[in-house]
């Protein structure tokens, strides 16, 4: 499921004009997501997109006045999709950090969470000292892979084109834990597939690798379209429509700090 962007010109709606590539005015966007990586993004067996983000995303094309359609796309190549113009914003639970920042631009931040450790139940592995010598998993091209290679320098590291891949390979034993967001393994732990595995511990933030929280990307340069997300992360905020998405996934407010 995977179409070309395309711009549709016309007048400001409501005074509202964004711009994607060019100065004129559009009343389409074409957003990009992962669609395998469940709470937040999981493309279900109807073909529907469903998720954290892609409810955020459709209350955001609401706050601005656009209509927004949907394209998934692999992470490891969602951010040269993107500078390949098939389409016009990421919203996939992208980290904001300094590498990507070199690459594109990105609205202020829509949620914030740290990631942990998750090992089979049965494990004896006890902290994450006891990770020593052993097979982490882990997606690869995210801030996860990042991490465990910095802060775990002693482990092996096996990467997976998707965060479903290591899950399996974590519940047959084929690596000894895995590295994730702790929202993404936490709900991954209430499903029969998850009932193998428990979460070891969270993890300290690295700003450097982790960022400073997920943002919604654009192509370098268009600014003016990052402001408008942020402007209306900020209304969804205050008019009680980011929280009336957050309760429907989450006990606690996913924003963070």
């Amino acid at each position: 499921m995977r179409i070309p962007t395309r711009f549709l010109a016309a007048a400001s709606i409501a005074g509202l004009s964004l711009f994607a590539g060019s100065a004129m005015a559009q009343e389409k966007l074409i957003i990009g997501t992962e669609g395998a990586y469940p709470p937040f993004n999981n493309l279900e067996a109807d073909g529907s997109l469903v998720g954290f983000d892609i409810d955020i995303a459709k209350a955001l094309c609401d706050e601005m006045k656009v209509t927004c359609e949907f394209v998934t796309q692999d992470w490891d190549g969602i951010i040269p999709a993107l500078q390949a113009k098939k389409f016009d914003a990421i919203i996939a639970s992208m980290s904001i950090t300094p590498e990507r920042k070199e690459k594109v631009d990105f609205s202020k931040k829509y949620y914030n969470t740290p990631p942990a450790v998750a090992v089979p139940k049965d494990s004896t592995i006890a902290d994450v000292a006891g990770l020593k010598g052993k097979t982490i998993g882990a997606q690869s091209s995210t801030t996860h892979a990042n991490y465990a290679e910095k802060h775990m320098p002693d482990s092996e590291l096996k990467l997976y084109p998707t965060a479903d891949e290591y899950k399996l390979d974590l519940e047959g034993g084929r690596v000894d834990a895995v590295v994730d967001d702790i929202v993404v393994l936490s709900e991954w732990l209430k499903t029969d597939a998850g009932a193998c595995c428990k979460i070891l511990t969270p993890l300290p933030i690295d700003v450097e690798i982790n960022g400073e929280g997920a943002g919604i990307a654009v192509r370098k340069g268009e600014t003016a379209l990052a402001d408008k997300f942020s402007a209306a992360i900020e209304a969804i905020r205050a008019n009680g429509k980011y929280a009336e998405i957050n309760k429907k996934y989450f006990d606690f407010d996913v924003y963070g700090n």
